[in-house]
């Protein structure tokens, strides 16, 4: 998975570059393709590659955290 969303980063740049560098009619749809592959392809793989074994319970504020932020809190002003 990694090599598969590293692959689509370096096509979507080359394509960036290629647009900016290249004179040819073809420039605005070589840059947009680019875009498109990083913000419609990259970002959602990279996401799911990175959170696919974590809980999301784990980074949510509940009224126990944070009732517990604040009990820890009063710790340390008691310091």
């Amino acid at each position: 998975m990694k090599y598969l969303i590293l692959l689509a980063f370096i096509a979507s740049l080359a394509s960036i570059i290629c647009g900016y560098a290249l004179d040819n009619v073809d420039n605005q749809k070589l840059i947009g393709f680019g875009v498109l592959g990083l913000f419609f392809v990259v970002i959602p793989l990279f996401s799911y590659h990175r959170w696919k074994n974590k809980k999301v319970e784990d980074y949510m504020l509940t009224k126990e955290k944070l009732q517990e932020m604040r009990d820890k809190e009063g710790d340390k002003r008691k310091l």
